[in-house]
C-alpha cells in the first residue's frame, strides 16, 4: 500500500511538472506574440536572403560610428574589383562623415537606410518609429542625392509594426542569413570561416564597417578570393532582390535573436 502512494506521488510530481512547463511555453509564446506573428502571409515582412540557383551574394556593410575603417574596406573593394555591394549608413554618421558617404555614392556601390538613433525600435511607439525612418530618410537623401529603399534596423530589431511603418514609408527591412559576429573581434580567421562557411546562393553577408569592428578589413580579401574560387558573383542587395522568390522567414534560431552591434 506504500508503494502504491510512493508511486502515484511520483506521477503526481511529473504531472505538476508537465502542467508547470506548459503553462511556462504559454507565457513565452504570449510574451513573444509579436515576434511570432511577423511573419504572417500577407504582411509586410523582412528578407533574409533570396532563393536562387544562381551564385550570387550580397556583401553588406553597417556604418554607425568611427572614422578609420570605412577607407580600408572602400580600398579592398576597389583593388577586388567588387563593384556590387551595400552599406547600410546611419544618418547621424553621414551627416558628420559627407565625404565618405559621397565617395560611396560615386564609387557605384548601394546605399541603404540604418536608422537615425541607434536604439532597438520596437521599444518606439508608432510616431517615433515613422520620425526616426523618416529623418535618417531625409539626411541621407541631403547627403547623397538619393532616395534608399532597403532599411536594415539598428540591432536588427524590430516587430511586425516596424515592419508595417516602415513598408508605409516604401522601405524594404533586410536582415541577413550569415553574420560574420566580426564586430565580436574574435579572429580574422574566425570572420572568414564563418562566412565562407555558411554562404550559399542568395545569400545575404552581413559585415560592419563601424570602428568597433577591428579586423574586417583584414579578413575581407580573403574572404572575397575564397567566394569567388567557389564561383560567387558579388551583387548589391537591389539586385539579390530582383531574383524570383525572397525568404522573408529567418531559420528558428534567429526569430528570437538580435543583432546588438
Amino acid at each position: 500500500m506504500n508503494y502504491f502512494y510512493v508511486l502515484n506521488g511520483r506521477k503526481l510530481k511529473q504531472a505538476l511538472i508537465v502542467a508547470v512547463a506548459v503553462v511556462f511555453a504559454i507565457g513565452i509564446i504570449y510574451s513573444e506574440r509579436d515576434n511570432v506573428t511577423v511573419f504572417s502571409q500577407g504582411e509586410p515582412a523582412a528578407i533574409y536572403s533570396v532563393q536562387t540557383e544562381k551564385k550570387v551574394i550580397a556583401l553588406t556593410f553597417d556604418i554607425s560610428w568611427g572614422d578609420t575603417r570605412t577607407e580600408p574596406i572602400l580600398k579592398i573593394l576597389e583593388e577586388k574589383g567588387v563593384k556590387n555591394a551595400t552599406f547600410f549608413l546611419s544618418s547621424p554618421w553621414s551627416k558628420s562623415h559627407p565625404e565618405m558617404v559621397t565617395r560611396i555614392a560615386k564609387g557605384g556601390w548601394e546605399i541603404g537606410n540604418h536608422g537615425h538613433k541607434h536604439v532597438n525600435y520596437s521599444s518606439l511607439n508608432d510616431e517615433e518609429i515613422r520620425n526616426q525612418i523618416q529623418t535618417s530618410h531625409k539626411i541621407l537623401n541631403e547627403v547623397t542625392g538619393q532616395n534608399p529603399s532597403l532599411i536594415r534596423l539598428p540591432n536588427g530589431d524590430f516587430d511586425k509594426r516596424v515592419l508595417r511603418i516602415a513598408n508605409d514609408l516604401n522601405y524594404t527591412v533586410i536582415q541577413w542569413d550569415t553574420d560574420s559576429m566580426d564586430w565580436m573581434n574574435k579572429g580574422v580567421d574566425t570572420i572568414i570561416n564563418r562566412v565562407v562557411s555558411k554562404a550559399h546562393p542568395g545569400d545575404i553577408v552581413l559585415l560592419h564597417a563601424s570602428d568597433s569592428s577591428k579586423q574586417t578589413h583584414e579578413a575581407l580579401p580573403v574572404i572575397i578570393d575564397q567566394l569567388r574560387a567557389k564561383g560567387y558573383e558579388f551583387v548589391t542587395v537591389g539586385q539579390l532582390l530582383k531574383q524570383t522568390q525572397v525568404n522573408n522567414k529567418p531559420p528558428i534560431e534567429d526569430q528570437t535573436m538580435k543583432h546588438f552591434q
